[in-house]
């Protein structure tokens, strides 16, 4: 198996509610589908679809509680996770940890979408950003 991630699809309680919050946030919904919704995010897939048919499908239980997994955007500076922030703000998300300075040297802040799914908004000094924006972490000195 290549190390890659293709596509994360995200469980939503309102299908349309949660495609235009991340159309406000700025997405383009290139796959507008009866039930599902695609947006391509670099080499990724980012997936919509109705938390009930994604846990059937996944052969999951769904207690609705917390799924263990939070979704990171990385960007270019401090000032760039104070402007996400905003425009989620806006968007119609819960900020759960406003931004700030972090014991790892770099800003981050928490937003979370109306689904519940938080998203970390960061600003890290230690990895770099490709001209598309893909993460690219460093290698460790041997």
């Amino acid at each position: 198996m290549e190390a890659r991630i293709s596509m994360i699809t995200l469980g939503v309680s309102d299908l349309d509610s949660a495609r235009e919050f991340y159309e406000r946030m700025g997405w383009t919904c290139t796959r507008p589908m009866e039930d599902v919704a695609f947006f391509q995010a670099g080499s990724m897939v980012l997936a919509l679809w109705g938390r009930d048919q994604l846990a059937d499908d996944s052969v999951m239980d769904d207690d609705g509680g917390w799924g263990g997994i939070t979704l990171a955007h990385n960007v270019h500076s401090p000032q760039d996770v104070d402007r996400v922030i905003e425009q989620a703000r806006e968007a119609g998300a819960t900020v759960g940890r406003e931004p700030a300075a972090t014991f790892w040297g770099g800003y981050s802040a928490i937003f979370i979408d109306p689904d519940g799914h938080p998203w970390e908004v960061a600003y890290n000094p230690h990895f770099a950003l490709d001209d598309d924006g893909a993460l690219i972490l460093p290698a460790l000195d041997a």
